[in-house]
């Protein structure tokens, strides 16, 4: 009680109490307000814009991936430094030729990483582009057409090391 007095230079009255009151519940709640505000003002967890839509196509694109699987198609994706490279390849390991490819890369929790890279054609039968990524995770869709329509989609999971992201 002598450390409460010398405190407040008084009796600890009723005022005091409604004051240690106010200031302890006002600080949980400008602490709970100021993290449900930065929570949904930061990344909302949404993957797709449309969940409905997205969904109706899902069948479409599962069974566009099991066709793809099913030619024995391979793909690969090396990022090195500055540099990407796709390779697609048959069954017989010959480069499948696409008029474009494209590669969407995004991180797996946020969304403000997120870009597209059109990647070209190189002699070797490998699509390339220059471009810078941040080391860590990434998921990566890659899309080649041809004549419009779509030949290939892949969608793999990456990690670029600090190393080699330099």
């Amino acid at each position: 009680m002598h450390a409460i007095r010398s405190i407040v230079h008084g009796p600890f009255t009723g005022w005091h109490m409604l004051a240690v009151m106010v200031l302890f519940f006002g600080t949980i709640i400008g602490v709970n307000a100021t993290m449900a505000y930065l929570a949904g003002s930061s990344w909302s967890g949404l993957i797709v814009k449309n969940t409905y839509v997205a969904s109706q196509q899902f069948d479409d694109d599962v069974a566009r991936v099991e066709a793809m699987k099913a030619r024995g198609w391979t793909s690969a994706i090396a990022v090195n430094g500055a540099s990407v490279r796709y390779t697609l390849a048959n069954a017989l390991g010959t480069p499948i030729v696409a008029d474009r490819v494209t590669m969407a890369f995004s991180r797996p929790a946020g969304e403000d990483q997120d870009r597209l890279i059109v990647l070209r054609a190189q002699e070797d039968g490998s699509y390339r582009a220059g471009h810078e990524l941040g080391a860590g995770q990434w998921l990566v869709k890659a899309t080649a057409t041809k004549n419009g329509a779509v030949v290939y989609t892949d969608v793999q999971r990456i990690v670029i090391s600090t190393e080699r992201s330099r």
